[in-house]
């Protein structure tokens, strides 16, 4: 008893809060493994060849991993991404907008004539047509 009321005394506060992370992380551990064990326990296991064969959108898989992929769809990611990225711009923009003036208004429609023409240059070569 002695050397529990010790240990408690040396202990900072510090201490003690990083004690409680530890502790809720090794319950959260516990509980992920417990779920995943009933999971594991409860489901059907049914094995079938056809489950472990690779998809590729509807195509069936010949050759090497990226035989089958076609560019264009990798493009057409980046296009998404590109104009994801405009949005992330605009809208504290537009937030912001009678803060930054007219100065601000110019420098906007500059970017948005920047994407637009690369959203001209991919629809010219083809990239948005899912043909």
């Amino acid at each position: 008893m002695k050397a529990v009321t010790r240990l408690r005394a040396a202990m900072s506060g510090f201490l003690r809060s990083y004690l409680t992370v530890l502790i809720f992380m090794g319950a959260a551990v516990l509980m992920v493994g417990a779920m995943l064990g009933a999971g594991s326990l409860l489901r059907p296991k049914r094995p079938q060849p056809q489950k472990y064969i690779n998809y590729e959108s509807g195509v069936d898989p010949v050759g090497s991993g990226f035989s089958q992929s076609h560019v264009r769809y990798y493009v057409f990611a980046l296009l998404f991404v590109m104009f994801d990225v405009e949005a992330v711009f605009i809208f504290p923009w537009a937030v912001r907008l009678e803060a930054l003036g007219a100065f601000g208004l110019y420098e906007m429609l500059i970017f948005i004539f920047i994407l637009i023409l690369g959203l001209l240059y991919a629809w010219r070569k083809g990239v948005l047509r899912w043909v």
